[in-house]
């Protein structure tokens, strides 16, 4: 089982920064890879960006694309979404999800993010 915690969301303004950290404990020795989901009221959770943890291969989705990265710390099980140019259209709750090599999948609780134009 793996336990995941999301910390960074907030209230800014638009063409801010923010930095989401997603911390996991429990059995971090089977994660495969580690995704940044995203949900605004009325849609669907949608991918935004992934990386994979053995090599640390990213994938921004185009949403985020040229103003954010993923990255991961290995040794503290922390990957973090940094996110720049914050748009209204970014407000959503932001849920991190790590899914084992056996295609097993666990979310965290989320963290709200709101950009007011």
């Amino acid at each position: 089982h793996v336990l995941l915690g999301e910390s960074g969301g907030g209230l800014v303004q638009a063409g801010d920064s923010l930095r989401l950290s997603c911390a996991a404990s429990g059995r971090t020795a089977n994660i495969h890879d580690v995704g940044w989901f995203r949900q605004a009221p009325g849609t669907e959770r949608k991918l935004v960006a992934s990386i994979t943890w053995s090599d640390g291969t990213t994938t921004i989705g185009d949403a985020l694309k040229g103003r954010s990265t993923i990255s991961r710390d290995n040794a503290k099980n922390i990957v973090y979404l940094q996110m720049n140019s914050l748009k209204p259209e970014d407000t959503a709750v932001y849920y991190c999800n790590v899914r084992e090599a056996d295609g097993k999948r666990y979310w965290g609780q989320g963290t709200q993010v709101t950009v007011s134009s």
